[in-house]
């Protein structure tokens, strides 16, 4: 009766099987990857100088523009007659001023013999340059007007790239909507985006002319030495990352191309690299599981990552060569926990099946 009455003994915890690694000492220099996209230098939106009525769209996207090229054009009917009403105000103008020459000259001529005064001839002289003021202005006004005319037509400054269309045809515009966007020929940057912790770090490469490496999309055995050539001061309000701009220097990259970015950092000895399926996320803190091999237990430790190299994180600080660390099973143990080392080929334990389907299914240990 007793012993029924007795508690039952909790259930041993199985043991584990798991993939470990031993760290060794060696030099780990932290490589950072950034996804880019290839720019140009300089990237104009051309707008028309004269409101008005677009007719004419004379290129398309992705179009390879020169110098001095009608790009778009606008009904001028307006401004033509404009233009015309300005030339016949010249001409009024030109033909009083004109009859004031000759007035002022007849009037010299009497006020030389004695028959007007002195007043009469200040106000002749008055009157012509009155005329040659008014003469002037509309000579002015009119190449205002044929000005205007010739804006019309939305011509290249440079040559470049079409990159982008904002209006089309029948839309009737203010002066200075943005029509089409022009990518100058010329230097080009990979303009990617890194975080705030990075930004300083982008300064440096910055300020020390440091080279990185771009590879374009579709070429990885090539890249293209670049430097840092301009970090934002301000955030993206969104994102909150910073937007940074590699010099490509000459090389010929399509606009457009993405880019992956390479930053090589320093080396650091006794750095350890591992797997991605080696790192556990506790409480905002990284750590991974450090085997024990006198009792084949498993402790936690916070590691700190310092940086990324493909499918490796490396751990700047935490860990010392020589110690045992789990690769695979990490999200399964418990502090404390026995376990043993996963061997390929062999079968799992009767005692333990639970074990043998956790190794089957845990990633190799690169």
């Amino acid at each position: 009766m007793l012993a029924a009455c007795s508690k039952s003994p909790s259930p041993q915890e199985p043991v584990r099987a798991v993939r470990t690694l031993t760290l060794a000492p060696q030099p780990a220099a932290a490589q950072q990857e950034y996804a880019a996209e290839v720019r140009a230098r300089t990237e104009s939106r051309l707008g028309f100088r004269v409101a008005g009525k677009m007719v004419q769209r004379r290129v398309n996207l992705g179009d390879t523009v020169r110098a001095g090229q009608v790009l778009a054009v606008l009904d001028a009917q307006d401004l033509r007659l404009g233009e015309q009403a300005a030339h016949a105000a010249v001409s009024a103008a030109q033909a009083n001023l004109d009859q004031a020459e000759a007035d002022f000259k007849r009037f010299t001529e009497l006020r030389a013999q004695g028959f007007i005064s002195s007043a009469e001839l200040e106000r002749r002289e008055t009157a012509l340059k009155a005329a040659r003021a008014q003469w002037a202005q509309a000579r002015a006004q009119a190449n205002v007007q044929g000005n205007q005319a010739a804006y019309a037509s939305l011509v290249a400054d440079v040559a470049g790239v079409i990159t982008g269309i904002d209006a089309e045809p029948g839309m009737v515009l203010g002066a200075g909507t943005p029509v089409l966007r022009l990518a100058h020929d010329g230097p080009r940057d990979a303009v990617f985006a890194v975080p705030e912790d990075r930004r300083e770090v982008m300064r440096t490469l910055a300020a020390s002319a440091t080279p990185v490496r771009v590879r374009l999309w579709g070429q990885e055995g090539a890249s293209i030495e670049a430097r840092i050539r301009e970090v934002a001061a301000a955030a993206d309000p969104v994102t909150r990352t910073y937007a940074v701009k590699a010099d490509l220097g000459g090389a010929a990259a399509p606009l457009g191309r993405t880019a992956t970015v390479i930053i090589e950092l320093p080396a650091q000895t006794g750095v350890a690299r591992l797997p991605l399926s080696a790192l556990r996320e506790h409480q905002g803190q990284t750590q991974v599981w450090v085997l024990d091999p006198d009792s084949m237990t498993v402790n936690l430790r916070p590691v700190e990552v310092v940086g990324a190299q493909g499918n490796e994180v490396v751990i700047g600080s935490g860990l010392a060569p020589g110690q045992t660390v789990v690769t695979a099973g990490v999200h399964v143990l418990n502090p404390g926990q026995r376990v043993r080392i996963y061997n390929e080929g062999q079968p799992p334990t009767a005692s333990n099946p639970a074990s043998g389907a956790l190794a089957a299914t845990s990633p190799s240990t690169p």
